[in-house]
């Protein structure tokens, strides 16, 4: 199984894609896609569905995993974070790729085993449990690997219970 997890924003959204090999995870590809500060909006989030669609037809991930919107006391950064992660719902649609969507808490809770773990906990989680040699940066992509370990560990235990059976 192949997740692209997805870390959304309209200035940078990273991006993590994870495959269950055996009895362990590989790190297939990370990193971030930027857009120029001045550009107008509707440009950017263009760019970052184009890049999207891109990497879905490189890798073809099985799945799609997006960190649900955490509200934050800044308005206007929630806002533009709902229109990236909304582009990025809207390239796995179009890929007829299933969605799935963890809590911030749900994902620290898979990667770190701490529901309120740090972002430098859960990076260097991230690091162990995927074998990289050095720490997964920037933190977008970080974030973004973390969301993609939470679906396949979450999404592993689903599919090994309806095959009629519990595997490691």
């Amino acid at each position: 199984m192949r997740v692209l997890g997805i870390d959304p924003g309209t200035a940078t959204t990273g991006f993590g894609i994870v495959e269950a090999a055996g009895d362990g995870l590989r790190p297939i590809a990370y990193g971030t896609i930027r857009t120029p500060a001045g550009e107008a909006p509707e440009l950017r989030l263009q760019a970052i569905f184009r890049d999207l669609q891109d990497l879905i037809r490189r890798y073809r991930p099985g799945a799609v995993a997006v960190e649900r919107l955490f509200v934050h006391r800044n308005l206007t950064s929630v806002i533009h974070v709902g229109q990236a992660r909304g582009v990025a719902l809207l390239a796995a649609a179009e890929a007829g790729l299933p969605v799935y969507e963890y809590a911030p808490h749900e994902v620290k809770q898979a990667v770190a085993g701490y529901g309120r773990a740090t972002k430098d906990q859960v990076q260097r989680m991230v690091q162990a449990l995927l074998g990289l040699q050095r720490l997964p940066e920037p933190d977008d992509a970080a974030d973004a690997l973390a969301v993609a370990v939470c679906c396949v560990h979450a999404r592993t235990a689903v599919w090994s219970r309806a095959a009629g059976g519990w595997r490691s």
